[in-house]
Formats: C-alpha cells, sequence, structure tokens
C-alpha cells in the first residue's frame, strides 16, 4: 500500500481561541456559565411542558424535541470547546474527532428537518384547523419527530461516510474549536472533490427542502390570517408562529453562511466566530425566544415557578 494511502494521523490539535492566560481564563469562565445556562433553560422548557397539561399539544411536543436537540448541540462542542481554555494543546483523538464530527452534523440536519415539522404544525393549527386533531395527533406528531431524528442522522452518515474515507497524513492541527467538516476537510491529503460534492449536495436537499417547507407553510398561513375579519384574531394568529420564525431567521441565517458554498471554507477566524454563534449562543437564545415570545409559555413557566417556590 502507498504511504499516501496510509492514515499517519491519530489525534488532532484544535487551535480554538488562542489568547493570553489572563482572558483565557475569562473565556472559560463565559462559556461554562452559557453551556451551564443553555442546558437549563432547554430542561426547564421541557420540565414545564411536560408538568402543565395546558402545553400538552403538538406545538409544544416538537419544542420539547427541539430543546432536548439544542442540550446536545451544545453538549458535542462546548466542552472540547472549555477544554482548550485550559491545556496549551487542545487534543483529540482521530476517532473522537470522526465522531464529533457525525454527531455534529446529525443534530443540524434534524434541526433543519424538525424546523419544518413545526412549521407544518402551525399550517395545520391556522389553515385547516378542523382536521388539526386528526392530522397531528399524538401517534403522528410522534412519527413526524422521530422521523425528523432519523432522517437527521441518516443523511448526516452519508455525509460522514465519504468524509471518513479521506486521508489524512498530517498536519494535524485544526483551526476550529471544533471538528467540523470545512476544517477537518482542510487537511486531508487525498482527493476531497468528491466528499465535497456529496456535502454540498446532501447539505442543500437537508436545508433547502425543508426551508421551502416552512416558505411554502407561512406563504399559506399569512394567506389565511389576513382573511381573519378581526385585528384581535390576527394577533393571536401571528403570536403563535413569532417564535418559530425568529428561530428559523436566525438558524438558517447562519448555517448558510458556512455551510452554503460549493467549496471547502478558508479557514479563517471569522468562520470560527460565526460558529459560535450558531452552534453556542442560538441553543441559548431558542428558549428564551420562544418563553419571551410566547404567552402560553410564560404563563406555564410562571405557575411552575410559583408552584415549587
Amino acid at each position: 500500500m502507498k504511504q499516501s494511502q496510509v492514515n499517519n494521523v491519530t489525534e488532532f490539535i484544535l487551535i480554538g481561541f488562542p489568547t493570553s492566560s489572563n482572558l483565557q481564563f475569562l473565556l472559560f469562565s463565559i462559556f461554562l456559565i452559557i453551556y451551564f445556562l443553555t442546558v437549563m433553560e432547554n430542561l426547564v422548557i421541557i420540565v414545564t411542558v411536560k408538568f402543565n397539561i395546558t402545553l400538552h399539544k403538538p406545538m409544544y411536543f416538537l419544542l420539547c424535541s427541539l430543546s432536548f436537540l439544542e442540550i446536545w448541540y451544545v453538549t458535542v462542542t462546548v466542552p472540547i470547546l472549555l477544554n482548550g481554555f485550559l491545556t496549551p494543546k487542545n487534543k483529540i483523538a482521530f476517532i473522537s474527532c470522526m465522531a464529533q464530527l457525525y454527531i455534529f452534523i446529525s443534530l443540524a440536519c434534524t434541526e433543519c428537518v424538525l424546523l419544518a415539522v413545526m412549521a407544518f404544525d402551525r399550517y395545520a393549527a391556522i389553515c385547516i384547523p378542523l382536521h388539526y386533531t386528526v392530522i397531528m395527533s399524538d401517534n403522528h406528531c410522534l412519527v413526524m419527530a422521530v422521523g425528523s431524528w432519523i432522517l437527521g442522522f441518516s443523511i448526516a452518515m452519508l455525509k460522514a461516510i465519504f468524509i471518513f474515507q479521506l486521508t489524512f497524513c498530517g498536519p494535524n492541527t485544526i483551526n476550529h474549536f471544533f471538528c467540523d467538516i470545512s476544517p477537518v476537510l482542510n487537511l486531508a491529503c487525498t482527493d476531497i472533490s468528491l466528499a465535497e460534492l456529496v456535502d454540498f449536495i446532501l447539505g442543500m436537499i437537508v436545508s433547502l427542502v425543508p426551508l421551502s417547507v416552512i416558505i411554502f407553510t407561512y406563504i399559506s398561513i399569512i394567506k389565511t390570517v389576513i382573511r381573519i375579519p378581526s385585528t384581535q384574531g390576527q394577533k393571536k394568529a401571528f403570536s403563535t408562529c413569532a417564535s418559530h420564525l425568529t428561530v428559523v431567521a436566525i438558524f438558517y441565517s447562519t448555517t448558510f453562511f458556512i455551510y452554503a458554498r460549493p467549496k471547502k471554507i478558508s479557514p479563517f477566524d471569522r468562520n470560527k466566530y460565526v460558529s459560535i454563534f450558531y452552534s453556542v449562543l442560538t441553543p441559548l437564545l431558542n428558549p428564551m425566544i420562544y418563553c419571551l415570545r410566547n404567552a402560553e409559555v410564560k404563563g406555564a413557566l410562571k405557575r411552575t415557578l410559583r408552584l415549587h417556590s
């Protein structure tokens, strides 16, 4: 076997955000707090929905699924980021790096599909309310939620297979704070054109198909809402969609910036900062958005806090 076909890399070094030691400790503290708050916020939403019978609806079941996903989202990336602030060389084993890459892109793909399912739920509730209980029955809702996870992890597996087949001969330094697709592709010493093409095509499918569903559903929702005679009725209908639309806008604006390019991304620091936003800050913001912009969740949360105070 030729040397070029031998995988010589057994571990990677994640550069992360190299700064002075004092700033490293400050950043460690900030991201540790963000991680703790993100996990707690999403757990609060799950617990609030579980213990408030008024929230036992498909919309909030899907919200719990999203919150569960967000907990895993930060758990995959933030611990290794925190470790980078404490050690001179933030090392990660080759197999661990590949596992992190697969799980992270699986969660990202799952979120794309899940956001589309949540949009369809709002479409069914507003546009065809008489059939809502049948379309979004408990069984149907469960199938759609579980299907989102299965589809997301299956698409990610197809992407990962082509990446895992690449050879890495060195160097082994990743200019990122976790094992993301483009920084890893930058280190391959074999032809990556097929892996890039497959990654791009599947990325476009898993992004644009759900986004098209979301756009279609909200066009239909807007057409239905403007036909509602009362202004109060219109506001009530739109209020149930506002939080979801905000989350969709944040998620897609950041992920498209990083992934919607038919070539590997240059390892510039700006990409790391954008990655911080969608992989760390977005899971922190999503529970706040749903709690602040959704009166039903806000009211249930207050009742839960009073009950346990």
